[in-house]
């Protein structure tokens, strides 16, 4: 029987280093089409989220511009062509099936590092300044709409980033996705939330290496940001 290390260690590289088998890239007629849509989605995209992060909390607009943005990254995917789900590595080493669970897991692993992490930046006045004005759009806002809005965005972001941006690039697109993903949250002005950034995007872009798919990023990417959403408020408090 293995210890907790090594059974961590096996997830991790059945989650995110060791590609399935059977991966079909795009056919050459479909890549300039993606490229295209893709790179025009890109700067949309980041205007719209440089735009409604910098919108005041309590503000209506920013459900607009939340919104918008949403559009701007589901359009632009569905438009680049077909995405596909991928699967993952079952423990059992039987055939690669849909990978739910293991994204659960995954996901619920960021969301501890994450929250770990932000007892430690909590007690540092410059960098906990930022967070709490970003975590105000919940507070001053309608938790509800905003849960709503995070859920959303967090789907077609990584049909997006993991999907079609990442199906258009010949090469090196971990790399690549992972840096595009942190530069459209600097026009934020929140370090912080674009080293998040590259985290996220560095973890699911393996995943989408590793599985084929978007499945595995989105599952991801929503249990870590709705646990952020939820979770990291309180846990700041405890800080206070």
């Amino acid at each position: 029987m293995r210890g907790p290390v090594a059974e961590l260690r096996a997830f991790l590289d059945a989650a995110l280093l060791r590609p399935v088998g059977g991966q079909q890239p795009d056919p050459p007629s479909a890549r300039t089409r993606r490229r295209v849509v893709a790179a025009v989605t890109l700067v949309v995209g980041s205007a719209a989220l440089a735009w409604a992060l910098r919108i005041r909390p309590g503000d209506p607009r920013f459900y607009t511009a939340s919104l918008g943005l949403a559009a701007a990254w589901g359009v632009g995917a569905v438009a680049s062509g077909p995405l596909h789900f991928g699967r993952g590595h079952t423990r059992s080493g039987g055939p690669a099936a849909r990978p739910v669970a293991q994204s659960l897991a995954l996901g619920t692993l960021l969301l501890a590092a994450f929250l770990a992490a932000a007892l430690v930046v909590a007690r540092i006045p410059m960098l906990r300044a930022p967070v709490d004005a970003l975590l105000d759009h919940a507070r001053f806002g309608s938790l509800p709409v905003v849960l709503a809005i995070t859920v959303l965005n967090g789907v077609v972001e990584e049909l997006y980033f993991r999907g079609a941006l990442y199906a258009a690039l010949p090469s090196h697109a971990v790399a690549v996705t992972t840096l595009l993903y942190a530069l459209t949250t600097v026009g934020s002005g929140i370090p912080l939330l674009v080293l998040a950034a590259a985290v996220l995007g560095l973890v699911t872009a393996l995943q989408r290496r590793a599985t084929g798919g978007v499945l595995g990023p989105i599952i991801t990417h929503v249990t870590w940001s709705t646990g952020m959403l939820l979770l990291l408020p309180p846990a700041l408090e405890l800080t206070r």
